[in-house]
């Protein structure tokens, strides 16, 4: 899989990406365990490792509206820009990552302060 044949999918701004998810877009969390852990989780958002993303696009209907996002465009697009290439039309990212969906208001479960 070369970079030229991958078509780069812009990111969606995060009032975007919460009407999508507020329609049921199915949401995805490509950060890692630490990033998780230090910044929080979405409930209801599907955790999936960044290099699982064959397994992803094997097992999910390519016409569903999937919702991705990281910590920064660096991580959830490379995994946005496969599922398109491999004919996934409702996906997409968010601009800004987990920050700014927290930032739309996108319910968020805070690590506890110990």
């Amino acid at each position: 899989m070369s970079d030229e044949s991958i078509a780069h999918l812009p990111p969606l701004s995060p009032e975007s990406a919460r009407a999508l998810i507020d329609r049921g877009a199915l949401l995805v969390d490509v950060r890692s365990d630490a990033g998780r852990a230090s910044a929080g989780t979405v409930p209801g958002a599907l955790v999936v490792a960044k290099s699982d993303v064959i397994a992803f696009a094997e097992e999910h209907d390519p016409g569903r509206d999937i919702v991705v996002f990281c910590g920064s465009i660096e991580g959830s697009g490379p995994f946005v820009d496969y599922l398109a290439a491999q004919g996934f039309t409702g996906v997409a990212h968010v601009d800004g990552g987990f920050d700014a969906l927290a930032g739309e208001g996108v319910p968020i479960d805070r690590p506890s302060q110990q």
